[in-house]
């Protein structure tokens, strides 16, 4: 069967082999160029003329759009049943974009007026799907990408998928360009500890967590500070539950606002003027106004500045809600690293000890692109990120692309959606001109 489906594939070489039925240009000629479906025993082998988009978040709906604007044709396969999953199915429910909406909104695309400067989940899963239908994005949904393969021999990328649903239906793809919309966040990080297993009460990621209503009147630790531990503490307080976060290391915490702007807005203003580290010093002495010494609670800064920090090693400061208020009150505890689980708590690095009945893992998330994709030059395969750095990760060899993986949010993703898009564009206008030559003899 194999060797049947690569003599019949490499047939996609013939352009007679598009649809020319349809579409034809002012001059008669057909560039009209359907997907060619070559059946195989119960498996198919479809030939895609356009890229292959792997991921149905923001980064591969950018992308899509994108090229949807220079009238490139695409598919997007997506694993789960809708798009934007992670955000739709993994995150709580008190969530707010962290960044004002002019730094998340996706290309070609603004958010709506009405919404405010701090768009909730709902309003951003809302812009989602309107953009989707905006420009007419229809993602393949419940296939999951099994591998993803250049195939030299015929110069074109083999994808494989399998269809979630009740057949588990095996699926192939050729493609000439193909883009990874995965993303930094595909998978979620759960640590090893000792005696987690011996632990009587709940453990979950915060994949898993919507409400603190959940954990009324119960002790629950957080172990991770970033902005997702420090908004799941705050939402833990509100509703009476009695949370500890877990402080491994030092971390930068910033105001969300300061001098009646956003912290991130006012850095990007100051960076058009003055080097990262003079902002740093700006933003800090702000902070230590603002929020005084955070080292008094146990949240050291690190000697690197926050805009420093997050350029070399890709972490975000916290952005501050209304934690660290409930810290300084003592509603929140922080704890140091854990050694090990208890049955009915956790014991801590520095000898202590406390009970808990419950935990919530704040820990992250990671690429899952190793898994699946053959190649070794654009990701790495320890990560499953981009080797080379922010802004030059975004172009691999033969037709591979990355998007998502800046480590600067959705801004970073639409900037990389823009490049891709104009880089296929090129690509694409040469293949169609080769396309025209055959068809118009």
């Amino acid at each position: 069967m194999d060797s049947w489906r690569e003599a019949e594939c490499k047939r996609v070489h013939d352009p007679f082999f598009y649809d020319h039925r349809k579409d034809r240009s002012r001059n008669g000629c057909d560039v009209s160029m359907k997907p060619l479906v070559i059946a195989a025993k119960a498996e198919k082998c479809v030939w895609i003329p356009g890229p292959i988009v792997i991921g149905g978040g923001p980064s591969g709906l950018a992308v899509a759009a994108c090229l949807k604007a220079k009238g490139i044709p695409c598919v997007v396969l997506e694993r789960s049943n809708c798009i934007a999953s992670l955000w739709q199915l993994k995150t709580y429910d008190r969530l707010h974009l962290h960044l004002p909406k002019q730094f998340c909104e996706l290309p070609l695309m603004p958010f709506p007026p009405s919404f405010p400067t701090y768009p909730t989940k709902q309003q951003f899963v809302a812009y989602l799907e309107a953009y989707a239908r905006e420009f007419d994005i229809r993602p393949r949904f419940d296939e999951a990408v099994t591998s993803a393969e250049y195939d030299r021999a015929l110069g074109f990328w083999r994808v494989k998928a399998v269809a979630r649903g009740g057949k588990q239906d095996k699926r192939e793809y050729l493609c000439r360009w193909l883009v990874v919309a995965t993303g930094e966040n595909a998978e979620a990080v759960w640590p090893d500890f000792d005696g987690a297993e011996d632990f009587k009460g709940p453990i979950l990621h915060t994949s898993l967590y919507k409400s603190g209503d959940a954990f009324r009147d119960k002790r629950v630790l957080v172990v991770g500070c970033g902005n997702s531990g420090m908004e799941v503490c705050l939402d833990l307080c509100n509703n009476n539950a009695h949370p500890s976060i877990v402080v491994r290391d030092s971390v930068h915490i910033l105001p969300r606002e300061m001098l009646r702007r956003s912290t991130f807005g006012l850095s990007m203003w100051l960076l058009k003027w003055l080097p990262v580290r003079m902002v740093d010093r700006l933003l800090l002495l702000l902070a230590r106004l603002m929020l005084g010494d955070t080292a008094r609670f146990g949240l050291p800064r690190p000697q690197v500045g926050p805009l420093e920090l997050k350029s070399l090693s890709g972490k975000t400061p916290v952005l501050d809600v209304g934690t660290l208020a409930r810290i300084k009150s003592g509603d929140i505890k922080v704890r140091p690293g854990v050694k090990r689980f208890l049955e009915h708590g956790a014991e801590f690095v520095d000898g202590g000890s406390d009970g808990f009945d419950a935990v919530i893992l704040a820990t992250g998330y990671k690429s899952n692109v190793p898994l699946w994709l053959k190649e070794k030059e654009l990701f790495s395969e320890s990560d499953g990120l981009p080797r080379r750095p922010f802004p030059d990760g975004w172009k691999g060899e033969r037709g591979l692309y990355a998007v998502g993986f800046t480590k600067r949010g959705l801004l970073g993703a639409s900037l990389d959606a823009r490049r891709i898009a104009q880089d296929i564009e090129q690509c694409w206008k040469a293949e169609l001109k080769k396309i025209m030559i055959f068809a118009c003899p």
